[in-house]
């Protein structure tokens, strides 16, 4: 009997061959018609719970909530490090860090890694990349640059981007993959109007302090939003124009947590937990919403499978959820996973999670440390730090009971967390030595440790600067080659 997918391989052979009168092999040309375009926004350090579509109270996004309208809404979307340059790597290779070996920022993947572009040009596909790159080797990520959005999270707000160059790529009969790496709403928050935004009226997070210049500096962080959300609908449009939307996967994505505490560089949900809409006119259903758990590593797969392609289970960590969004099924994952080196962020503080959509895990592994991040923390050489609401936190910490309580949340960790995230979204409440929850945390920390075995992750080894250098000479340092 044949399966759905080779039936559907067949068919599509012979209407080819109906079409081209060439039998059942059919020619480049004709076995590219019909592949689904690709289009991959992300923004650049928005937590996802800042998004209305996510519950949101304060940032203005019509253009993500119409593209919400349009798709499906993914309400469990992970990455496996809360870090730019991790999270993007995973993404274009279908690897955890460990196996693609940029396991800390600013660092690399390894030379012998595939990404995207060696997966989806065979199958016909030109794959851009416009904006923001921050992954490397060139070797590993071969993708045709993309001019009209600034590269460097250093915004220049002098300088607007440009979507004439986005529109020549889209143009064409080929199929694309084109990602569009957006820089907003990254420090410096400089983009968008902040006076849209009054700090008196914003409702803080519960896991950030309240003080006025946190209040300020959230105003800006929220203005970017809404600049952000502005460029997507005008690529939104520009895809419009070119007569191709209604063949295109449109994904959007938020990347990890914002640079406030507790978000960014953690392994808490608000640093793992991101945004992810797909809308595909005709396949996914409009307006919905799933609870299936999925992560970055999944969506190349996803992507080759839309392509006609076979993901190899080998060759990926992750899997294809194509199912899912056809509507085919409601679930992927069982678990999803995530780590934290901290080198060269700051001092080594190794952090090792897994969460099963309702409960998260968290493993510190040198509890005995305080965890400092020099960006979010410390002085930028140019006369002030470079978040400057942080010193007001050390400063009110000894008169306001909350912001001493956000500190010490940040800067000292027990050696085990457990949450109900469902219920607890900040994660506020650790649950770790509740004996209510021992076999909750026993489950996850026996599947937690299978996982870093398989990955070959010694845990607090890896954060030292000697696995740095042994990861960017391609070597594993611990054992045999991770399992696959």
């Amino acid at each position: 009997m044949l399966s759905r997918r080779n039936f559907l391989g067949y068919a599509g052979l012979a209407a080819a061959s109906a079409v081209t009168g060439r039998g059942l092999l059919p020619t480049a040309k004709s076995a590219t018609q019909g592949k689904p375009n690709v289009l991959i926004i992300m923004a650049d350090d928005c937590t996802h719970n800042d998004l209305p579509i996510y519950g949101g109270q304060n940032a203005k996004t019509p253009n993500i909530d119409r593209l919400a309208s349009d798709g499906l809404v993914f309400n469990r979307a992970y990455l496996a490090s809360a870090m730019c340059q991790p999270c993007r790597a995973e993404l274009y290779t279908g690897l955890y860090p460990m196996r693609n070996g940029c396991a800390w920022n600013h660092s690399a993947s390894r030379p012998d890694v595939t990404s995207m572009p060696h997966h989806l040009k065979p199958l016909g596909y030109r794959v851009g990349l416009a904006g923001k790159v921050h992954v490397k080797p060139d070797k590993v990520f071969p993708f045709e640059k993309i001019g009209g959005f600034d590269a460097s999270c250093v915004r220049d707000p002098t300088r607007p981007h440009d979507t004439q160059f986005i529109r020549r790529f889209m143009a064409g009969d080929d199929p694309f993959c084109l990602v569009i790496a957006l820089v907003e709403p990254h420090v410096p928050w400089v983009m968008g109007d902040e006076s849209k935004y009054t700090p008196k009226k914003i409702k803080l997070p519960p896991n950030i302090a309240d003080t006025p210049r946190t209040r300020e500096d959230f105003s800006r962080y929220l203005a970017e939003i809404t600049y952000m959300d502005r460029q997507v609908g005008e690529i939104l449009k520009v895809l419009d124009q070119s007569g191709r939307a209604d063949n295109t996967i449109v994904l959007f994505t938020s990347e990890q947590g914002s640079q406030f505490p507790g978000c960014k560089w953690t392994n808490w949900d608000t640093g793992l937990h991101t945004a992810l809409i797909a809308r595909w006119p005709g396949k996914v259903a409009r307006g919905q919403r799933t609870d299936a758990l999925v992560q970055y590593a999944d969506v190349l797969p996803t992507l080759i499978d839309a392509a006609g392609g076979k993901p190899s289970r080998r060759a990926f960590d992750g899997t294809s959820f194509l199912p899912v969004l056809l509507g085919a099924e409601s679930t992927h994952r069982k678990f999803v996973y995530g780590m934290h080196n901290n080198i060269p962020e700051g001092p080594a503080y190794p952090i090792r999670t897994i969460s099963d959509g309702q409960y998260r895990y968290i493993r510190n592994l040198s509890p005995d440390e305080i965890y400092i991040e020099k960006h979010l923390m410390g002085w930028s050489g140019q006369g002030e730090l470079n978040n400057p609401y942080w010193a007001t936190w050390i400063r009110e910490a000894w008169t306001n009971p909350h912001t001493y309580e956000m500190v010490r949340r940040y800067m000292h960790r027990p050696a085990e967390q457990l949450y109900n995230s469902a219920r607890d979204p900040y994660e506020m409440t650790n649950l770790a030595d509740d004996p209510a929850f021992s076999a909750v945390k026993a489950r996850l920390s026996a599947e937690l440790d299978r996982w870093m075995h398989a990955q070959g992750d010694p845990g607090a080894p890896q954060d030292t600067h000697q696995a740095i250098q042994a990861a960017r000479r391609g070597a594993h340092m611990y054992g045999t080659a991770p399992s696959r």
